[in-house]
């Protein structure tokens, strides 16, 4: 098969186009026929072995990646299935959490994946699995958002601030998304009631307070955070993408930690996880019409370094995809 791979770190053009083999599945596994995979700026983190920290934990691998082939957001059809899976039979479209998704075929753990939406195309429903868990647990789990509080979203016109913005609106909540000026249409028509434009405005200044601030970005200190939150307010840190080549967003978020012991608000890291629950409420949510995926370009596989520079980048409109087939 084709597939996108990675032999040592370093910068996007260490990803090459190569023939490799099918992925061995397992007996709880189902082999994917991938037609479309999200890029995530997990996926450049991983690519570069950054940060250095990630490297000594064991989460990457030390002087190599773990993992040959990338990615992990997936969307396709199952061709097919280890002897234990039930409920998943040859040719059902899926999306989730697939190994190697970078590839013509991925293996994913069968509770790792679910039904795609009739409604989505491969592609959108590629974008979904990280960015969409992740802003779902972001203002759902962690921020607790309730209806009629004041909702900031930084980072809104991006993969997760897209999601979020609308998962926080269908809460009841009063949006307030912060992004660029070319982003601000594209994030009002998604459910921001508000929209702050970074580049002329510091949503930090104290003029307006929030109950919960989800931020995608890791662009303002943790004092200035604090002020545009309420005495009781909730700050959601979701470092993502956040620089940093030795701790990464690792050292804001423990600063963040240290000092929630002794402050009334409410300062909470956003844990990283795959969650079939989680894909079931966002796909639930698509299907309600309360939810869709926001796509900024796609690229085919062979250009996948392409887009890890887009990425890397930080200023997408929503999601950036590959397609396979």
């Amino acid at each position: 098969m084709k597939a996108m791979v990675q032999d040592r770190f370093g910068p996007p053009d260490v990803l090459q186009l190569a023939d490799t083999d099918l992925p061995e599945v397992g007996a709880d596994d189902v082999l994917v026929r991938v037609h479309a995979a999200a890029l995530n700026p997990y996926d450049w983190h991983i690519m570069r072995g950054d940060p250095l920290i990630a490297r000594l934990m064991g989460e990457v691998g030390l002087t190599k990646p773990k993992a040959r082939v990338a990615g992990i957001d997936a969307a396709g059809v199952v061709e097919a299935a280890g002897a234990k899976v039930r409920g998943l039979r040859n040719g059902d479209e899926v999306l989730g959490f697939c190994r190697g998704a970078f590839a013509e075929y991925a293996c994913a753990a069968a509770d790792m994946v679910v039904p795609k939406p009739a409604s989505l195309t491969f592609e959108r429903a590629a974008a979904v699995p990280i960015a969409a868990t992740t802003a779902l647990r972001g203002i759902r789990d962690v921020g607790e958002v309730k209806a009629g509080q004041r909702v900031l979203v930084n980072g809104a016109g991006g993969g997760v601030g897209t999601y979020a913005v609308q998962i926080a609106a269908a809460l009841g909540a009063e949006v307030t998304g912060v992004c660029s000026t070319r982003n601000a249409g594209l994030v009002r028509s998604i459910g921001a009631a508000h929209v702050v434009d970074y580049t002329t405005q510091d949503f930090t200044d104290g003029r307006v307070r929030y109950d919960v601030i989800l931020d995608n970005v890791g662009n303002r200190p943790l004092s200035r955070l604090r002020r545009a939150l309420t005495p009781a307010g909730t700050l959601v840190l979701n470092g993502g993408g956040s620089p940093g080549h030795v701790f990464g967003p690792v050292a804001g978020i423990v600063r963040a930690v240290a000092a929630n012991a002794f402050v009334s608000q409410r300062l909470r890291p956003l844990p990283s996880r795959q969650n079939r629950e989680e894909l079931l409420a966002v796909t639930g949510l698509i299907e309600d019409g309360k939810l869709t995926p926001v796509l900024d370009r796609t690229y085919p596989l062979a250009h996948a370094a392409e887009g890890l520079r887009t990425v890397e980048q930080g200023h997408t409109r929503g999601k950036i995809v590959l397609t396979v087939a």
